[in-house]
């Protein structure tokens, strides 16, 4: 069951992690800093993604 659990959770988080850089890439923030952005969420899936969500680009 706990393979079932961590699998559903690795689909969730792909799915939010793709969703974040592609929000990243439409935003109107400068290109280094969407470099920067879509590096980590790429690197550091999870943290990331939080990081992203806090303070990621806006708009």
């Amino acid at each position: 069951m706990s393979v079932e659990i961590s699998g559903l959770f690795g689909l969730i988080l792909l799915v939010l992690d793709v969703m974040a850089i592609i929000k990243t890439i439409q935003s109107n923030a400068s290109t280094s800093t969407k470099v920067i952005w879509v590096v980590a969420i790429l690197l550091l899936p999870l943290l990331g993604l939080i990081l992203w969500f806090l303070f990621g680009p806006k708009g």
